[in-house]
């Protein structure tokens, strides 16, 4: 198949044909991929026990903390190579391919180093009850491992998506998965490794996601095109790139301690609430995974539609990007609301009393999920834009600053799991609203560079003013 089938042309032509095959593959990465982590989940807990699917589930807060600042820098690296694209910088889109691939691997080898030996004293400072704590170590180390192939697959999938490939990165992650699933069969309930050998099966396919997505951009003859012998730093596009993705990655990670926070209390409620909890919150993954491919598809076609100028498109991206996420949003949230009982069974099929506490998480969350995308999304549009500080202001004080107020002066008041569930919904509500006025100024802002008079939205191709100062 020729490689420039694999591209869409974000900058012109019908958006929204274009938008939904961009983002159905991505939306299927997703759901493959939690159904992946779903499974390991399910294998663990079936074979394993209850202490031991409590400290898989226990550790994904922690994880996402982590690895949240690095996981910005990818985000950056997609809006960089996008508007490089829209601009038709070809030589910068070049530089953005290697610095970024670079970036990945420092990242991935940075953390592995950092958390791999810190492990037990993370998830004591998270409150881990004393007979999971041991389990969830094992997992977090060996789990940690895997950094460097994680981030060279999460930063390669940001160049190809930012290219308009979403294809690809679909096929490789389906075929690690199948991996991942036959070794934590393998490991779980042959060699009965436990949490172990679902921590190995998961590092193992992470490699192998990394490795064909390397090899796809060695073998792009285009300007993605990646030579392992050129990688170099490019401190102009690496000061893009950490622009736009450290807010993004700080955004994560507050929004990640807001979660850890979370998590904490409900530990404090014991094992069979944390084994029902964390089967809710991967079935809530999938509802999230669904609504955040807009937020993808928003950050991809802003990117490349400003970096050529074209405002009114990013103005109609925008539109339809809330229009499709809250469908979808809608639509999940009516499945996990009817379905959730049937769903938490699989998860833990022999503790009614786990599939009960999930309930309780499901049924308040089920409803409002979808303002959720609707924040990520307008989040997505403004880091297209170039605008990433914002977002992370807004979230901070938002989205974290009144999860946080709620638990700690709320929910003392009635200590149930109602009241501290309640804390998302209401932050989401909030944050939306504040990110659709940012928008709002910040767009007008972001278009009258192109047209100081601020009649007309459309520009001469090929200047961008982003790029313009790195060129020599």
């Amino acid at each position: 198949m020729n490689r420039n089938s694999y591209q869409l042309d974000m900058c012109n032509g019908p958006l929204a044909g274009k938008m939904i095959a961009f983002a159905l593959p991505l939306m299927a990465s997703g759901l493959l991929q939690l159904m992946f982590n779903a499974a390991d989940i399910v294998v663990v807990g079936r074979y394993a026990g209850s202490p031991s699917l409590a400290a898989v589930g226990s550790t994904t807060s922690l994880i996402n903390l982590i690895i949240a600042l690095f996981m910005g820098l990818s985000i950056g690296s997609n809006v960089t190579v996008a508007q490089d694209l829209g601009a038709g910088r070809l030589f910068q889109v070049e530089r953005g391919v290697h610095t970024a691939i670079l970036l990945s691997f420092c990242s991935g080898v940075l953390l592995t180093v950092l958390c791999v030996p810190t492990a037990h004293l993370l998830l004591a400072a998270m409150s881990t009850p004393h007979d999971v704590i041991d389990l969830a170590t094992v997992y977090l180390r060996i789990y940690f491992l895997g950094m460097p192939g994680s981030m060279a697959y999460n930063f390669g999938s940001a160049i190809l998506r930012a290219n308009g490939d979403t294809r690809r990165p679909l096929y490789f992650l389906l075929f690690s998965g199948v991996v991942n699933l036959v070794l934590n069969l393998f490991f779980v309930i042959v060699m009965r490794l436990g949490v172990a050998g679902v921590a190995i099966a998961t590092v193992a396919s992470q490699y192998i996601s990394a490795g064909l997505v390397l090899r796809c951009l060695c073998r792009e003859n285009g300007s993605i095109h990646l030579n392992l012998h050129q990688l170099a730093f490019d401190r102009k596009i690496a000061l893009r790139i950490i622009k736009v993705g450290l807010p993004a990655g700080f955004q994560s990670i507050v929004f990640s301690l807001s979660n850890v926070v979370v998590q904490s209390t409900v530990n404090s409620f014991g094992s069979t609430v944390m084994s029902g909890c964390a089967a809710a919150q991967n079935i809530e993954g999938f509802a999230y995974t669904a609504m955040n491919t807009f937020h993808q598809t928003g950050i991809t076609f802003t990117g490349q539609n400003y970096g050529a100028g074209k405002c009114k498109r990013v103005d109609r991206v925008a539109l339809y990007c809330i229009g499709f996420v809250c469908l979808t949003g809608l639509c999940t949230s009516l499945i996990l609301y009817f379905g959730g009982e049937s769903l938490l069974g699989f998860y833990a099929p022999d503790d009614p009393e786990a599939v009960q506490m999930g309930l309780v998480r499901l049924r308040i969350v089920a409803f409002t999920h979808f303002t959720c995308g609707m924040m990520d999304v307008l989040v997505g549009i403004l880091r297209g834009l170039g605008n990433s500080f914002l977002p992370m202001i807004v979230s901070m004080v938002g989205a974290c600053g009144v999860r946080l107020l709620w638990v700690w002066f709320v929910f003392p008041l009635n200590p149930t799991l109602e009241t501290l569930f309640l804390s998302y919904p209401i932050s989401w509500i909030v944050t939306a609203i504040a990110h659709a006025i940012t928008l709002f100024f910040v767009r007008k802002k972001a278009y009258a560079v192109f047209d100081p008079c601020g009649s007309a939205y459309e520009r001469v191709e090929g200047h961008h003013p982003s790029v313009e100062q790195d060129v020599t």
